[in-house]
């Protein structure tokens, strides 16, 4: 794949979040009570800031039409089942229309189509690009397309089901049986009531649910709000069936064209290994006909598949979670050592350039929680590996730039440190930044806007500095481990390319340490440095600390707790 000039820099925002005004924050609110973020919310000031922090891609978590507990009849929307959604603004990853966008977003819910494609011109005119999700695995129980083309046929419209498993149905069946709500799900909570809960919903015969569960009676742990889609696999038999091209196919692919010509520019794919490699192989390559440069994002878990979806699927990123998310989060908890990240770097070597690297998005915990760090400083060391450790790409949760810790329970979402994804809530500390719609920052405190300035900083450093975007990486953790210059919190390794020489120090202490580093001799060679010659590395990141290399390419450095370097050598 054709290495890009720069860097990619993701924001992810959940976009019914981002714009909320209001602060009441009442479990299991409504729409009215504790307010809604806009398309409208999200604007020039909005956008002109994230574009100076040096994101070049804005992902809009949760724009497609999903199942919803405010109720929408009077706009010609069916009121959902409250019995297979959670939360009271639902799952943003339970679709129920994919050629339309969530009402809520919407000031004028007729106009909301064209509000999105307005949201989408202030996006590019901002120079910004933007990223929607494609949801392909499963869909809301109750699914059903009212703004779809002329001509299209909806899902399971022209299903067989009187079988488990037809190559060209859309969905699985359980013939002979009902779906039944999980009895210890309570809809927006026991005490709260809503036209369509009453523990039932009427599905015959069953479809089988969205995480491969083939039960009429799924239980509440399983994505029970959600059906399979059935893309050609017999999962019960384990045979593929794809040949003619199953209908599920063609079907999805017209949709991600659909959103493609509307000039959306990338797709975060949702679980996309639960999907055949097979189907990304076929349908990517006809997406780009429509827009050559158009990315696709996989979220994917299993690293034995990460070659297969790149070179067979064709995506051009793979979410880094169970490699350096995972491992990251444990040094930042004391629980493992720095020496664990370089392992990472050589397993990945070859598909380093296609790897996400993030510390935060709205699957994870917040880094400011108590479930994770405590304190949004302690994984400042985590997110300047994550940014400057290969040419992949790196992405922050919106909020995450000002130490949103993802307090407080929303209703169906926990206090567990996460922002809320499935009910109506507005984001404390993001709404400092976002200041009645300014988006100046001024109700920040000091220490938010200087962990929003580092933000800034490492973010555009990333995105545009040549030794990042372009070039090469050398660990020299493990011989500054060995020689004992510092301990097992501390990590090193260089990125460089010609005469652009960064050395990259961050430090997991929680107390004051004085540490050395050595540049070994195959580093000095790879960086083209005399071995005779004099050089200084002076810190490109907070522009404080100034060293000198010894003769032996060594310096001392007192790092405070949790302090991360970039420095340039020259």
């Amino acid at each position: 794949m054709e290495r890009s000039s720069g860097k990619i820099v993701i924001y992810q925002m959940m976009t019914r979040l981002f714009g909320n005004k209001k602060t009441v924050n009442k479990p299991y609110g409504t729409r009215d009570e504790n307010g809604v973020g806009k398309f409208n919310d999200i604007n020039e000031a909005a956008l002109k800031s994230l574009r100076e922090m040096g994101i070049t891609h804005v992902w809009y978590t949760g724009v497609l039409e999903h199942a919803v507990l405010t109720d929408y009849t009077p706009f010609n929307i069916p009121l959902d089942d409250a019995d297979v959604v959670k939360g009271r603004a639902g799952s943003p990853y339970a679709i129920k229309d994919y050629y339309d966008v969530d009402p809520d977003l919407a000031m004028s819910v007729p106009n909301r189509r064209e509000e999105f494609d307005r949201l989408l011109e202030r996006t590019h005119k901002a120079g910004l690009k933007a990223i929607i999700d494609f949801v392909p695995n499963h869909v809301a129980r109750q699914y059903h397309s009212d703004a779809k083309p002329a001509g299209v046929k909806d899902l399971g419209e022209t299903d067989n089901k009187n079988v488990t498993f037809d190559a060209n149905n859309n969905f699985y069946y359980l013939p002979g049986q009902s779906f039944q709500v999980p009895k210890e799900y309570h809809a927006l909570g026991p005490d709260n009531v809503f036209p369509t809960k009453d523990g039932k919903f009427e599905e015959t015969p069953a479809k089988a649910t969205g995480n491969d569960v083939f039960s009429a009676t799924p239980n509440i742990h399983d994505w029970f709000e959600t059906v399979k889609l059935n893309y050609g696999v017999d999962l019960q038999a384990k045979q593929t069936h794809f040949d003619p091209i199953p209908d599920t196919w063609i079907k999805m692919k017209d949709i991600l064209v659909f959103w493609a010509q509307k000039n959306v520019d990338g797709f975060r794919c949702d679980m996309a290994e639960m999907v055949p490699v097979e189907f990304w192989g076929w349908v990517i390559p006809q997406v780009r006909v429509v827009n050559p440069d158009i990315v696709f994002i996989a979220e994917i878990y299993n690293p034995q598949q990460y070659h297969n979806y790149i070179e067979n699927g064709k995506f051009n990123y793979l979410y880094d979670k169970v490699q350096l998310y995972d491992t990251l989060r444990l040094i930042v908890q004391g629980k493992a050592a720095t020496s664990a990240i370089h392992p990472i770097q050589q397993h990945l070597s070859s598909v380093s350039d296609n790897m996400l690297h993030f510390v935060e998005n709205h699957d994870e915990q917040r880094v400011a929680s108590p479930f994770f760090a405590g304190d949004p400083w302690r994984a400042v060391p985590a997110m300047v590996v994550s940014a400057t450790i290969d040419r992949g790409p790196v992405m922050i949760y919106f909020g995450q730039e000002v130490g949103e810790p993802g307090a407080g329970s929303a209703g169906f979402q926990a206090n567990d440190g996460r922002t809320t994804i499935f009910d109506y809530w507005g984001v404390p500390e993001h709404q400092k930044w976002m200041n009645e719609g300014k988006f100046n920052g001024d109700s920040l405190s000091m220490e938010q806007k200087q962990l929003r300035q580092f933000y800034a900083d490492v973010l555009s450093l990333a995105g545009k500095n040549i030794a990042l975007t372009q070039g090469e990486y050398l660990d020299i953790t493990a011989h500054n481990l060995q020689a004992g210059n510092f301990p097992a919190n501390t990590s090193a390794y260089l990125r460089y390319s010609g005469e652009e020489r960064l050395l990259i120090v961050t430090t997991f202490n929680a107390a004051d340490q004085l540490i050395k580093v050595q540049l070994p001799p195959a580093a000095v060679s790879a960086l083209g440095l005399d071995p005779a010659g004099s050089y200084i590395a002076r810190d490109l990141l907070w522009r404080e600390a100034e060293v000198g290399f010894n003769k032996d390419f060594t310096f001392e450095l007192k790092c405070k707790p949790y302090s991360s370097y970039i420095f340039k050598i020259k």
